[in-house]
């Protein structure tokens, strides 16, 4: 410091003994000045040191050199394929990391001879607390979790060293995770055929005990239904109750009983068969569909057009194996000519066509065909 500070006295005293010299040449100062300049130069600057030395304070005699912590040396080590117990007997985790530690105390009088294994030992048991604790379902959350409490340096138990560990990985073995997938998958399937068992249960008791409990309660129930449509639920009246009495394994009321097709207050085919047969359409046969198709060609009664083509169908029938339908049809269009005096034979009516032109026309036409 007093060295520093005589180096500055004599540079600020030269600097200014060369500005004075230069103002004095320019200036053209008498040869008389420039003595009583240099002594000021000389006098002013130790004035000033000694002034400013008497206000500090004295200077302590030394100090202390601060000197900074030597540094501490790290060693580490991998561990691979460590088995940690879970939660669940049988499925462990597969733990690796990266160890590091230091010594607490000094090499010199440390009694450890093998201190990786050490702090190898007080870092499995510290991800051991843990992962015995957790299920193996969640071995990625409990690696994040070991990170977390494993990255900070602690003191072992015995005190010997400070420990910790990185590049943490937690596994399950692969069989042991396709066994955690497929009960996964069954808990699943079991937790959805259990819904749907108890929404089956829930509709049987609705339809049983509030739906189907009587007829009345049934028919309320189908008229909400159906919109609130009476005449429908009025014609299902009989279905209705045929359906309450099944689901409660009972007969039929009375008093519903004349609703059901066949049961009281309805006629049956036995006590009225003349009515019935009275009733019930005639069946048709092939004659009256082709008597309706004449019509619809535009052939009358009479006209021998009809009987032309009834022989022509009629010969067509027959080679399908529908002899009685032919028949029918030559008996309904071409009936057989009846006996007439000798005249009548040998001069038939005007019009009226003769069998045997018809029936060679017939033939002809089918040959033609």
């Amino acid at each position: 410091m007093t060295t520093a500070r005589k180096t500055t006295a004599v540079f600020l005293t030269v600097l200014c003994g060369l500005l004075l010299t230069i103002v004095g040449l320019t200036q053209r100062w008498p040869a008389c000045v420039w003595p009583a300049l240099a002594v000021l130069l000389l006098l002013v600057p130790a004035a000033a040191f000694r002034i400013a030395s008497s206000r500090r304070g004295p200077i302590p005699a030394g100090f202390e050199e601060q000197l900074t912590a030597p540094p501490v040396e790290r060693t580490e080590c991998r561990v691979s394929q460590v088995a940690l117990p879970s939660l669940w007997d049988d499925y462990d985790f597969v733990f690796s990391a990266t160890v590091r530690w230091y010594p607490v105390e000094s090499p010199a009088v440390s009694s450890v001879l093998n201190p990786a294994g050490l702090a190898v030992e007080a870092v499995l048991n510290r991800a051991r607390a843990i992962t015995e604790k957790r299920e193996p379902g969640q071995a990625s959350l409990v690696q994040h979790e070991l990170g977390g409490n494993l990255s900070r340096m602690l003191l072992d138990p015995a005190g010997h060293l400070q420990a910790m560990a990185e590049d943490i990985s937690l596994t399950l073995l692969d069989q042991d995770q396709q066994r955690l997938d497929r009960l996964a998958d069954v808990r699943k399937d079991k937790a959805v055929w259990e819904h749907q068992r108890t929404y089956e249960q829930s509709r049987r008791q609705y339809l049983g005990e509030d739906v189907l409990k009587d007829t009345g309660s049934a028919v309320v129930w189908w008229l909400a239904k159906n919109d609130e449509h009476v005449e429908r639920t009025v014609a299902d009246l009989s279905l209705l109750a045929q359906l309450t009495s099944a689901a409660n394994d009972t007969d039929i009321p009375e008093r519903l009983q004349t609703l059901l097709p066949g049961q009281l207050g309805e006629p049956t085919a036995t006590e009225h068969p003349q009515e019935d047969c009275a009733s019930a359409p005639p069946e048709r046969t092939a004659a009256d569909h082709l008597s309706g198709f004449f019509d619809a060609l535009g052939f009358p009664e009479g006209d021998a057009r009809r009987a032309m083509v009834a022989r022509q169908f009629s010969h067509i029938i027959k080679q399908q194996n529908r002899h009685e339908s032919a028949e029918d049809l030559l008996r309904r269009f071409d009936p057989p000519t009846t006996s007439a005096p000798d005249d009548e034979e040998s001069h038939p009516p005007a019009g009226a066509p003769d069998r045997a032109s018809g029936v060679a026309a017939d033939s002809k036409g089918n040959h033609g065909q």
